[in-house]
């Protein structure tokens, strides 16, 4: 019998290893559809509040537009080593328009801890008068996976 411990606990993961990786700081890709219908993919910070995903695009970022003009989109959330990957295809809500000082900066505060650290905030502070959309991305469809192994259905 070999050893199979390098490939990990297998398949999807459950609900709480779900809110545990997306707690985790990766950054996610999100996908949305530019003004030419060609798709545009972009790295960015997420947070998952066990439900949906909120993104919050600098004001100028075209991926603000394009997410307030089509609400169809997808954000892939990923890692190496042990393979585990939250995928899914989602529904943007418009919940602010670009704002200073709106419902996106304790969001983008817990972000920016997650994602740097006890320097996050040194980051964030000098561009609090920049403005920034805040979007909800409600899943339509969301899969996970973790380990080295291919799922049963490409067995």
């Amino acid at each position: 019998m070999s050893d199979e411990t390098w490939r990990g606990k297998i398949g999807r993961l459950a609900p709480e290893e779900m809110a545990g990786f997306l707690a985790e700081p990766r950054i996610a890709r999100l996908a949305c559809i530019d003004d030419d219908g060609w798709p545009y993919v972009v790295p960015c910070w997420q947070e998952w509040d066990g439900g949906s995903f909120w993104v919050v695009p600098r004001g100028r970022a075209a991926w603000g537009r394009y997410l307030k003009q089509e609400p169809r989109c997808a954000i892939t959330v990923d890692e190496d080593g042990t393979q585990r990957k939250v995928v899914a295809q989602c529904r943007a809500h418009l919940v602010e328009e670009p704002n200073v000082g709106g419902a996106w900066v304790p969001i983008a505060e817990r972000m920016s801890l997650r994602y740097l650290g006890e320097n996050g905030p040194k980051y964030l502070a000098p561009s609090m008068d920049k403005p920034r959309w805040l979007f909800r991305l409600e899943p339509v469809k969301m899969q996970t996976w973790q380990g080295q192994d291919w799922a049963g259905r490409y067995k």
